[in-house]
């Protein structure tokens, strides 16, 4: 037999396959569930604008879309959506109302163990204890979606935004995401993006730990206790956030190495970042501007290279615990009072955070007054010839005279 009439049978085969995929319409007063028992792996569940109370499992790979943004209610009982199967599609559905129990981990969507290549985009996910529950499914994509959590829930008894556990690939983008417990919580979890999501009034904006080389990419977070939270973990890369009018820190960079941070603002927060125990890192082109602390650095987080940013008004620049002062280089500091006789652009004398100045100004603020006054100016020189009045430090060999942030003024009033 001649090969070409086999091939013929093939393409005649997939084309069948091509055509037999279907679409199943869901009306309101009708049953989605009974739809998608219905449906093929490969159908579209197309459901119409409409309050449909079920709660819905989803075991095999089609997409469910919604036309004019029905409801799925869950009627506050379990999961609303659990999906347990590859390559299912959510999209255009506003899904509200899960259970309550934290143990059961009910969720407006569950994607079980082994739901790979999910998407979740343009839905709407709102009065669920957790919006999106995804555990061990790798390359799942959430996109442009609203998540409010049970906003009438004190904050220990919610769950997390997006909650991502034992994960590769995840793609988190374009999210809104509010009143949860945290916005995003990660653990073990790798290869992720977190790109142009904007999450406000939680706890965390983010939570996470114990994972490896993700990217955080232009985020928006505010009006939290803690902006981003970075914790055990290495090989991340987290650029581009606008963090701002948090109550606690605005980015956290805790037991952390081999990571890239910069080009960050981080604006208003109660501490701008908070640095422990972080080492082999590079901290560059951040606009530190603000704070009532700039940055905390405690807990031998040293070899780190910092250089290039901007520190502006903040209430005291550095909060250093350690034993012996740490190197940083080429950034800019809003309280240098040195000179540059050179025009370089660099000051002529080192910058030094925490210094006898610093400490009274802290103590007594009315003496801010008098900063630029030759008493001020005197006091600090003498400071830096008797080290018996330093204490360790943070000092910066080269600081700039100018900062590379324009516009920073505009983030002076962000505050919680």
């Amino acid at each position: 037999m001649s090969k070409y009439p086999l091939a013929a049978i093939l393409v005649a085969t997939l084309s069948m396959h091509v055509v037999a995929a279907a679409t199943l319409a869901v009306h309101s007063g009708e049953r989605i569930g009974a739809a998608i028992e219905a449906a093929r792996p490969g159908d579209t569940v197309a459901v119409y604008s409409g309050h449909y109370d079920e709660n819905l499992r989803i075991d095999k790979s089609l997409t469910l879309v919604g036309i004019g943004k029905p409801m799925i209610d869950g009627r506050n009982r379990g999961d609303v959506v659990r999906v347990a199967a590859q390559g299912v599609r959510i999209s255009g559905i506003a899904v509200v109302n899960s259970g309550a129990d934290l143990t059961a981990q009910n969720a407006g969507i569950y994607l079980q163990p082994g739901s790979d290549g999910a998407q979740v985009d343009h839905c709407e996910l709102v009065y669920n204890l957790f919006g999106l529950w995804i555990e061990k499914s790798n390359n799942v994509q959430v996109r442009d979606n609203v998540i409010v959590g049970k906003r009438d829930f004190l904050s220990p008894n919610r769950g997390n935004g997006i909650e991502l556990y034992n994960t590769t690939g995840a793609q988190i983008v374009g999210n809104a995401i509010s009143y949860a417990r945290d916005g995003i919580y990660v653990d073990v979890s790798y290869h992720a993006l977190f790109k142009g999501n904007t999450i406000h009034n939680v706890r965390y904006g983010t939570h996470y730990m114990n994972s490896y080389y993700n990217v955080w990419d232009g985020n928006e977070v505010f009006h939290n206790r803690g902006g981003l939270a970075i914790m055990e973990a290495r090989n991340q890369i987290v650029k581009n956030n606008r963090v701002w009018g948090n109550s606690d820190h605005g980015i956290m960079l805790r037991t952390l190495q081999d990571s890239v941070i910069e080009n960050n603002i981080v604006a208003g927060n109660q501490r701008g970042f908070f640095v422990y125990d972080a080492e082999y890192n590079t901290i560059r082109g951040n606009l530190v501007v603000g704070n009532k602390v700039g940055v905390h650095l405690w807990g031998g987080s040293v070899n780190n290279t910092v250089t290039g940013n901007d520190f502006v008004q903040n209430r005291e620049q550095i909060r250093y615990v350690a034993a012996k002062d740490v190197a940083w280089t080429g950034n800019y500091w809003s309280n240098y009072y040195g000179w540059d006789k050179r025009g370089r652009g660099v000051g002529d004398i080192p910058y030094t955070a925490s210094d006898l100045v610093d400490r009274l100004t802290w103590r007594v603020p009315a003496v801010k007054i008098l900063m630029n006054s030759p008493a001020v100016q005197s006091m600090r020189l003498i400071a830096q010839q008797f080290p018996l009045m330093t204490v360790p430090s943070v000092v910066d060999a080269a600081p700039l005279m100018r900062p590379s942030h324009a516009a920073w003024s505009k983030w002076m009033e962000k505050h919680p």
